[in-house]
Parts: structure tokens; C-alpha cells; sequence
């Protein structure tokens, strides 16, 4: 006999609240867990620091020392935090970045004392990119009419990635959204032995008015925008393009950033993408919630729970957010 669903009628109503009434019946059947391991957490080393700087627009989060990383990514791993997203400040800027790929360099040396401290206990990201140690701020280098050389930035992206995967590095975050730069770091990887290094894809990365807190965070000397490279907000359909490239050149893991503004693009990716996904909830999505709690709007904590499982039920693995360590340990109470 063929069963037929149940079709409530007027005088039995179908009655969803029932499985809400109470605490442990609402976690019995929720549907989206948050969870330490799959948070990534930012951190800025800033080169001759001797304690951290408080960021301006960017609240609760400091450029560090040398000291400070170490003890706030410890303090991180054993809340149970799964990453660790590293970017570097240097003294000195020029023309190409060269301090990106200087093995004594300010990215390579972070990235090397959080390996050493930590081993294997978390997953150690470098961003691979270049806006940090320009002079000009770009996220590669310039050709003779001061437009980025995408294939020139190729070439310089591969001597970095050689650098921080000596130095340690778990994944590569490439996140200058050139044309290839995903398959031009894994043939440079592979090629110098450096198989079990990869690659977690800026995917999809939109022109954001959002990254202007993290523009302070990195002292950034970019003058103009970055959109000949990075994404138009107006567009959806390109960012398929995108990730179906990444992919193809063999990103292990793929990122939207953008993250709380982009929900739409992150399930789009979630739902073609056969590797994991991770969305970014950037700078200005963070002190948007921070300074919206600082006046009462809402309770901050609530709001910040409520966000990252937005991100995550809309298909997101990873979380990455200057929240992890404080989530991390707000999830190993509950």
C-alpha cells in the first residue's frame, strides 16, 4: 500500500512549534552547529612592534609583536580555533614586494615561529599576496603604464610561495585574485617537493568598500581601488567563473569574501564546489556588529553567534573571523 503524506486540516493543524519549546529541544534538532575547529582566525604581525597596537576601526583586534602572536595564537589552538590566517606589516616597501619573498622577511619569520610553536596542532595560512609589501599598495606588480602585470605577478607569487612553504606553511592563501594564480603556485609547489602545501583559493573576491578597516590593519599606501582585478559587487554569475577555474588548477580549498554581504555567492559556491568552502567575514562586516553592540543596538554576543551561523547555514565550512579564538571559547563553555 502506498503511503500518503499527512495533510493536516483545519481542525488538526500542522504545529512546527512543537519543536521548539524548550532549550534541548531546539539544540535535539537544529540544523546548522557551529564549531572551534572550523574557525580561521586573522592575525597582523607588524615588524619592530614590541607589544600590540590596538587597530583603529577594527575593534578588539591589535597589530602584534613577536611575543604577542605567538601567545594569542596559543591561546587560540587550545580553545580549539582550526587556523590561523597570517598577515605581516614590514618596515620597508618597494616597487615589487620584495620582502614578500626575503626568507628573513617579516611574513616568512611569522609564519615560521607559529609553525615551530605549534607544530601540527593547527593549520597555519600565509596570505600570499603582494598589497602589503608594495609601495604602491597593489596586489602585484606594475607595468610601464602603472596598470598590474597579472603575468608578471605570477612569477612573483611563485618566489613567495617557495618561501613560506619553507618556512612552514600548512596552506597558501592566495588571495590576489590574478588570472592563474592558483595553478602557478601548485606547479611551483610541486615542483620543489612541496606536495602535502595547499592552496585555499581567494575564489570569489569582490571590490568591497568593506576591507577599508583592514586597509588600516595593514597600513596599506594603495591610492585609487582594485577593481581591474578584483570582483564588481553587482555581479554573481562571474564568481561560478571564478571558482570553476580555481578548481580546475587545483585549489584544495575555495573562499568568498566578502562573507555576511555575499550569502548568495557563498551558497552558489557550496554548491558546485566538491572541495570544502570558506567564506570571510571581513573588516568592516566586523566592526559593523561591534559597533552597532557598542550602542545598544543589540546584544553582541547573540549577534555575533546569529552572523557566523548565517555563513555557515548558507553553505560555509571554514569561518574566518577576528571572532574565532572569543566563538571558540564561547562554544567550549556551551
Amino acid at each position: 500500500m502506498t503511503a500518503h503524506p499527512h495533510v493536516p486540516s483545519p481542525s488538526q493543524p500542522a504545529r512546527p512549534r512543537r519543536l521548539r519549546t524548550s532549550a534541548p529541544m531546539r539544540r535535539l534538532v537544529r540544523e546548522t552547529r557551529l564549531a572551534p575547529g572550523q574557525l580561521v582566525l586573522p592575525l597582523f604581525l607588524r615588524e619592530g612592534l614590541d607589544r600590540p597596537r590596538l587597530i583603529d576601526g577594527l575593534p578588539g583586534v591589535a597589530q602584534h609583536s613577536e611575543d604577542s602572536l605567538l601567545s594569542t595564537a596559543a591561546e587560540a589552538v587550545a580553545r580549539g580555533v582550526g587556523g590561523l590566517l597570517l598577515f605581516a606589516v614590514p618596515d620597508r616597501r618597494d616597487v615589487i614586494g620584495s620582502c614578500a619573498s626575503d626568507p628573513d622577511g617579516v611574513l616568512a619569520r611569522g609564519g615560521r615561529l607559529l609553525r615551530d610553536a605549534l607544530g601540527d596542532h593547527v593549520v597555519v595560512i600565509p596570505d600570499l599576496c603582494l598589497d602589503e609589501f608594495t609601495d604602491h599598495g597593489h596586489c602585484g606588480v606594475l607595468d610601464s603604464q602603472g596598470r598590474v602585470d597579472n603575468d608578471a605577478t605570477l612569477e612573483r607569487y611563485q618566489a613567495m610561495a617557495m618561501v613560506l612553504a619553507d618556512a612552514g606553511a600548512h596552506l597558501l592563501g592566495t588571495s590576489g585574485m590574478m588570472d592563474g594564480q592558483v595553478g602557478a603556485v601548485r606547479r611551483a609547489l610541486d615542483d620543489a617537493g612541496h606536495l602535502d602545501v595547499g592552496v585555499l583559493a581567494y575564489a570569489a573576491k569582490y571590490a568591497s568598500v568593506l576591507y577599508g578597516p583592514f586597509r588600516d590593519a595593514v597600513e596599506s599606501t594603495l591610492e585609487g581601488d582594485r577593481r581591474t582585478y578584483q570582483q564588481d559587487p553587482a555581479n554573481r554569475r562571474e564568481s561560478g567563473r571564478e571558482v570553476a577555474l580555481d578548481l580546475a588548477e587545483g585549489a584544495d580549498i575555495v573562499m568568498v569574501k566578502p562573507a555576511l554581504t555575499y550569502l548568495d555567492i557563498v551558497a552558489d559556491t557550496a554548491a558546485v564546489a566538491d572541495v570544502p568552502v570558506a567564506a570571510y567575514v571581513v573588516s568592516g562586516e566586523h566592526a559593523m556588529v561591534e559597533f552597532a553592540a557598542s550602542a545598544g543596538a543589540f546584544d553582541r554576543r547573540t549577534a555575533v553567534l546569529e552572523a557566523l551561523t548565517g555563513v555557515h547555514r548558507a553553505g560555509a565550512d571554514l569561518l574566518c573571523t577576528y571572532w574565532a579564538s572569543e566563538v571558540a571559547g564561547w562554544l567550549q563553555e556551551s
